[in-house]
């Protein structure tokens, strides 16, 4: 039976400032990437997330993003490697700190936004990035986008490591995703974005949108937990993916 993992992007609200609904993507996907405060969320947000994952039977990680709260982490900062390292260590301190209070751990990492597209291009971005992780704790799981640098990086590292693609973004030939400011390069709608990740698991490959068929690993299924509708996607997704005979489990 094939098995693959739902993961959202969670804890970017920010004060009394609202980004998502958490505590219903909680009920769906198996992994939740907390936001550690640079580009969305803080401390409160963190613990509070964090709790509900934990009391949900989530597994949680960590998902360090540039420091650019205005910017949702979406905007691209040049860094020097060491700069980069310490980006991560100090994001994922925050997180392993925040999930040890609470009498849990952290399972993976993952990168946000436009740090993670450009590790996605730049392979020793990424593996700067994951090794400095590591570094941290060397058991984490990391969750690199598959057919990009960022998988180059993990086997290179010869890490754990799972394969993501994304039910709600559109690729390139390339493998990476098209660019937000594209037409075309999110999808809202749940039934369109559950049928084509069905494909994608069940011929394990992403498909361009130009329909090349790029063959890949296909580990976790992420969902954007800011989309306004992340919740519908994640739900129809799941059943799809349940009637379809995939097992849906934590990696």
């Amino acid at each position: 039976m094939t098995k693959v993992d739902l993961n959202a992007d969670m804890g970017e609200s920010f004060g009394p400032w609202p980004m998502g609904n958490d505590a219903a993507l909680l009920k769906i996907v198996t992994s939740a990437n907390v936001a550690c405060g640079w580009h969305a969320g803080d401390a409160d947000t963190m613990a509070a997330t964090m709790t509900l994952a934990r009391d949900s039977g989530v597994n949680i990680g960590a998902h360090p993003g540039f420091a650019d709260l205005q910017g949702f982490g979406r905007r691209r900062i040049k860094l020097a490697p060491k700069e980069l390292e310490n980006l991560v260590i100090y994001q994922l301190g925050a997180a392993q700190a925040t999930a040890s209070a609470l009498g849990t751990k952290l399972r993976h990492l993952k990168l946000h936004g436009a740090l993670a597209n450009m590790c996605a291009e730049d392979e020793d971005m990424a593996h700067a990035a994951y090794a400095a992780a590591l570094k941290v704790d060397p058991d984490l799981t990391i969750m690199a986008i598959a057919a990009t640098a960022q998988e180059r990086a993990v086997r290179r590292l010869d890490c754990q490591w799972v394969g993501e693609i994304f039910a709600d973004r559109a690729y390139e030939d390339s493998g990476l995703l098209v660019d937000r400011s594209k037409e075309g390069a999110v999808i809202h709608d749940p039934t369109e974005a559950s049928e084509r990740v069905l494909k994608m698991v069940e011929d394990q490959a992403i498909y361009a949108q130009s329909g090349l068929k790029i063959p890949t690993k296909v580990d976790t299924i992420c969902l954007h937990g800011d989309g306004k509708t992340a919740v519908q996607i994640a739900q129809t997704l799941k059943d799809n993916l349940t009637r379809a005979g995939v097992e849906i489990r934590p990696f």
